[in-house]
């Protein structure tokens, strides 16, 4: 697990409105507000916001039907969060990976033919769309806080 520089300030506040908007589904207004904080972190932190910020950029493509920017970010994102695993900066990583395989997944197995309905699936969560190949309910974009 990675190891952050400074336990007594980490994560910075602003980290809080970055996940509460990732789990409102706002994740243009979640990725500017973890660039800035991304751009201002000590180096050993830099990769933990990168990794979320890229996993919300994804979400962000999934929803506009990108399907080539949502791929590459959610497979850029998981593996710079991989070193963070499990529990880093308040949040459950494990789970956020947990879910970002499961889209990536998802988003190879339907291709960029059906990204439209995919991103109703996960981004809207509309149960009524059913996709061949997809066996599972795929989970809601959520970062999990760890108990305090």
């Amino acid at each position: 697990m990675a190891k952050t520089s400074d336990l007594s300030t980490f994560p910075p506040s602003a980290f809080w409105l970055g996940v509460e908007q990732f789990n409102q589904g706002e994740f243009y207004a979640c990725h500017d507000t973890l660039e800035a904080i991304w751009m201002e972190a000590d180096t050993p932190d830099k990769a933990f916001f990168q990794g979320i910020l890229q996993i919300a950029v994804a979400l962000y493509h999934l929803e506009n039907k990108n399907w080539q920017g949502a791929a590459i970010l959610l497979g850029e994102g998981s593996n710079r969060l991989d070193q963070y695993s499990p529990e880093f900066g308040g949040i459950n990583v494990l789970d956020l990976l947990d879910r970002t395989v499961d889209w990536l997944t998802a988003l190879q197995k339907v291709g960029p033919e059906r990204v439209e309905e995919l991103a109703k699936i996960i981004i809207k969560a509309d149960s009524s769309i059913s996709l061949t190949g997809l066996e599972t309910p795929l989970p809601r974009p959520k970062i999990l806080k760890l108990p305090e």
